[in-house]
């Protein structure tokens, strides 16, 4: 165990931090597979707009980087591209 004060606020707020980005990063993982699990196109573009405003709202907060997040969306776009068509 710690010894000092400051390492036992560290182990707080990391033990807290872990926790929120898990929260973030599960709603993140349900938004993409529901996009990816569409089978009609209408459907799956109304899933897509879900699934961006989660991926900016995660990548603002730093629980992922921004280009992780653009390269999500990208991906996802073309699949529901490929859907459509």
């Amino acid at each position: 165990m710690a010894h000092h004060k400051s390492a036992l606020k560290r182990i707080r707020q990391t033990r807290t931090r872990r926790l929120y980005n898990r929260g973030n990063m599960k709603q993140l993982r349900e938004a993409i597979k529901a996009v990816r699990l569409a089978t009609s196109p209408d459907a799956a573009k109304e899933l897509l707009n879900k699934a961006f405003s989660i991926l900016d709202r995660t990548a603002a907060k730093g629980i992922i980087k921004k280009n992780a997040a653009a390269n999500r969306k990208s991906s996802l776009a073309a699949h529901v591209r490929k859907l459509g068509a």
